[in-house]
């Protein structure tokens, strides 16, 4: 690649013109770069010499000021050889996530929160019923501080300061860890589960819910025609692909705001409701006991899933992160820290109070499916206010519509570097249009098919589990390297293989309580 030649930006006495052409920089000094789609951010000797000759000047008798920054001092730290070896991605200006680079700590907030609070955190008080009061509280309170841990190891590993480079995307960073062929083998299918999967889930619910509101705004008497279960999901889902024609990550930050709120309000609302009309009059505690010893073990395995799959997002942390601008000054990492621990501050006031405030209040009898939402229909329809029951309903609508447009963002990213790859230009506005349609009636299509998919929670979770557990321990003791036998050696090292070995167990135990008790399948006949 050349050896870096300092030049001094103020030199005492006019230097001879060398006739070597200058190491180039093809991005500005001050920015981190951020690695192609393709991982190949390093400038090859092919593309030093084309650029060379691209960029030669002609020779002149004058002294040239240099181009580096004074703050970027001494000869030989890792950051200005990084200037020289780095170049700015032209994809990255293309694509949805890093269309944008200008936001700041209210935004990554905004959209931490809507992907941080979902329709996940309603069945919370269903692994109550097997974990019991201690084991619940033992075991959410435990995931809670291991997923906002490895958050924050997300949010360090961002950035390379040995490199310079910007990991924009979860996949990108785990690819430059550990190679091309277990992430397909190993992150692949997680991921792409964290995003379609989830606009599924958010097609049904989102459905299900605008189908209840009709009801309760049309009230007993009403004698209009209701639309069918298909038809209301196809009506939540033209309302999602509209709103999904918004360019880039950046331009919905005022949806995820407008999504986080309605999240806290229908959480609030929920629990609040729950608690203030009191326990129900047959309520029991007493834990649910399998018929087999195996089949309790599972089952307890089963609900473990249930609570790792309320802590979802991880997947999209990078990628919110990389809508920031960084700098070696001023890092992104400081903001979306900021950031983060506000949101997930407002995460832990819903998810707490939701999980131990439903299961005081309908202990063992909370539904399986649908969680606190279709308890409240259930057993409190009757004594609240068709307002708030409205309130309530429109609160959800318009959270699972907000967090579809986040969750759909890393699919847009994917499907739009299809094209950017090969064409090397920017997709055409209607070519946009068109993927986002597809792929949000795609998901339409497989709600209906598989409207069942919300009874899979403990499956999904195992599946899940890594990506937000195990996967940023491990990473980091690849990229960091911490001392062997350190403190973060021997936290990285059991937090990575434990969050494995659960995800192994959890998904197993998914398995085995589908199997065991039975799911109602009910393909292409949504409820």
């Amino acid at each position: 690649m050349g050896e870096v030649v300092e030049i001094s930006s103020n030199p005492t006495t006019p230097r001879p013109v060398s006739d070597a052409p200058s190491p180039p920089i093809s991005a500005p000094p001050s920015q981190y770069h951020s690695p192609s789609l393709s991982r190949s951010p390093l400038l090859t000797t092919d593309d030093l010499t084309q650029t060379d000759i691209t960029n030669e000047t002609p020779k002149s008798s004058t002294p040239k000021r240099s181009l580096t920054p004074s703050f970027i001092t001494p000869l030989g730290t890792p950051i200005r050889r990084a200037l020289h070896l780095t170049k700015l991605d032209p994809q990255d200006a293309w694509l949805p996530i890093t269309e944008s680079r200008n936001g700041n700590v209210y935004y990554a907030a905004f959209h931490t929160l809507c992907s941080g609070i979902g329709i996940q955190a309603l069945i919370l008080p269903v692994a109550f019923t097997i974990l019991g009061w201690t084991w619940g509280i033992i075991s959410l309170t435990l995931a809670f501080i291991w997923q906002l841990y490895t958050l924050y190891l997300l949010v360090e590993m961002h950035e390379s300061i040995e490199t310079g480079l910007r990991y924009s995307r979860y996949l990108q960073l785990f690819s430059a860890t550990f190679g091309d062929k277990l992430t397909k083998l190993l992150a692949g299918f997680p991921i792409l589960y964290l995003s379609a999967g989830t606009n599924v889930a958010l097609i049904i619910i989102g459905g299900s819910t605008s189908k209840m509101f009709f009801q309760i705004l049309c009230g007993v008497t009403c004698t209009a025609k209701p639309l069918t279960p298909v038809e209301w999901f196809l009506v939540f889902t033209s309302a999602a692909v509209l709103l999904s024609q918004l360019p880039n990550l950046n331009s919905i930050a005022g949806v995820s705001l407008i999504g986080a709120i309605a999240a806290i309000g229908y959480c609030t609302l929920i629990w609040v409701i729950s608690v203030a009309e009191g326990r129900l009059p047959t309520v029991s505690y007493k834990t649910v006991q399998a018929n087999t010893q195996i089949a309790q073990v599972f089952s307890v395995l089963n609900a473990l899933g249930i609570i790792a799959f309320a802590f979802r997002g991880h997947n999209l942390v990078l990628e919110i992160q990389a809508t920031m601008p960084s700098s070696e000054k001023h890092p992104s990492r400081v903001p979306m820290w900021r950031g983060v621990k506000f949101a997930y501050l407002l995460v832990a006031m819903c998810l707490f109070p939701l999980a131990i405030g439903g299961y005081w209040a309908y202990g063992q009898m909370i539904p399986p499916n649908g969680g606190m939402l279709t308890a409240l229909y259930a057993f409190r329809g009757r004594d609240t206010s068709q307002f708030i029951l409205g309130l309530t309903s429109s609160f959800v609508i318009i959270s699972a519509l907000s967090s579809f447009q986040i969750y759909g963002m890393p699919m847009f990213d994917v499907m739009e570097s299809v094209y950017t790859r090969r064409k090397k230009q920017a997709c055409p506005w209607w070519l946009r249009a068109t993927i986002r349609a597809m792929f949000g009636y795609g998901c339409f299509f497989v709600a209906v098919a598989i409207p069942f998919l919300g009874s899979l929670a403990g499956l999904v979770g195992g599946i899940a589990l890594p990506v937000t557990l195990a996967y940023p321990c491990l990473m980091w003791l690849k990229i960091k390297k911490p001392k062997m036998y350190s403190t973060m050696w021997w936290l990285n090292w059991g937090l990575g293989v434990l969050g494995l070995a659960l995800s192994a167990v959890v998904t197993a135990a998914g398995i085995y309580v589908i199997i065991d008790t039975g799911i109602q399948v009910n393909f292409f006949k949504p409820q």
